[in-house]
């Protein structure tokens, strides 16, 4: 029987052990985000955050599994983070971070699907590249940047192997599709999800270059979240829980970026909301996003200061955009037979 469709929504389910793995994404981001407190440089936390996502994947995998999943997703973030450096070094156009978000999800699609992580789909590396093209030019040399991401993701593959020894694996089963390796469809199946990314990036992109958005890059990662999910049902609950995480979590950004906090001090609250964001991932996805959002505000503001009021009303509408894109590419594309397979999720 479907659980009633608000009760899909408000519930908060329990996953065995999920402290553990919220508290190892943490210390991924805990000691690089602090060493960049104490060089001065609260500024830089934005790359430490986009390794520190490195921990996230392998969450109920064996401590082998988690470490080739965990190594595989850190060349896509890596990728990510590349691609967006060299766009930004180039002060590349809208259009230009469009087409270039378009081919990554896309081939991102196929290659996460290929490996099989979880997080299932190309979302982390999609919104790596937009942010770090939204970074001004200068801010920081490219390599300094690389390497900030990288040595966070090292640090996260590290405590991963420490967490995977001292406590068994869970397999969870979720709503996020992975692909089945020995599905006879497989190859087909992965060709329409890819296209789908491709469909949903460049429907939100258009979409916000005809309105003007100013950070895009929210758009384009909008559109990819829904698309993680196994079925168009699930998809249409994962965006409204997108929209509903991101409002709610938008008033507790307001409320820490109005007052002019130190630079200091918001960087050190980006590090205390990834705890939560974690733990609550599997448990109610929007309400996971309600502490995301700050997270992501709040890195965007140091990484490049701007009115705060005009960067919350930013992020309302890129999420509306990139979502209702999302949504609609994967409703029209819904295929009963290929989605009705049970996928597990991460």
């Amino acid at each position: 029987m479907r659980a009633a469709p608000a009760r899909r929504l408000l519930s908060v389910g329990r996953v065995e052990n999920d402290h553990l793995h919220a508290g190892r994404v943490a210390i991924g981001l805990i000691v690089p985000g602090l060493v960049l407190v104490l060089v001065g440089r609260p500024d830089l936390i934005i790359y430490a955050v986009f390794g520190s996502f490195t921990g996230m994947y392998g969450r109920s995998e064996c401590h082998r599994e988690r470490l080739r999943h965990q190594v595989q997703a850190s060349a896509v973030l890596l990728t990510g983070i590349g691609i967006g450096l060299l766009l930004s070094g180039l002060h590349a156009r809208p259009s230009v971070l469009v087409v270039t978000a378009v081919g990554f999800g896309a081939m991102g699609s196929l290659v996460t699907d290929r490996l099989g992580l979880r997080p299932a789909g190309p979302f982390f590396g999609i919104f790596a590249l937009g942010a770090v093209v939204a970074v001004p030019a200068g801010h920081v040399a490219p390599l300094a940047a690389l390497s900030i991401c990288a040595a966070t993701a090292l640090l996260c593959i590290a405590v991963g192997q420490s967490g995977s020894i001292r406590a068994p694996a869970v397999q969870l089963e979720t709503s996020v599709r992975r692909m089945n390796p020995d599905d006879g469809l497989r190859a087909s199946e992965a060709l329409v999800q890819a296209t789908r990314y491709a469909l949903a990036l460049s429907l939100a992109g258009a979409a916000g270059l005809l309105l003007g958005i100013g950070h895009l890059n929210w758009a384009l990662a909008g559109a990819a979240v829904p698309l993680a999910a196994t079925d168009a049902r699930s998809r249409v609950y994962r965006g409204i829980h997108r929209v509903l995480g991101t409002v709610a979590g938008l008033g507790v950004a307001a409320a820490l970026l109005l007052p002019d906090l130190p630079a200091t001090v918001l960087a050190i609250l980006v590090i205390a909301l990834m705890f939560p964001t974690e733990l609550f991932m599997t448990r109610n996805y929007g309400l996971a996003i309600g502490f995301f959002t700050p997270l992501i505000m709040l890195m965007t503001e140091l990484a490049d200061p701007t009115e705060p009021w005009a960067l919350l009303e930013a992020r309302v509408i890129a999420t509306l955009v990139g979502v209702a894109a999302g949504v609609a590419v994967a409703v029209v594309t819904h295929r009963p037979r290929a989605s009705s397979r049970t996928r597990a999720l991460a």
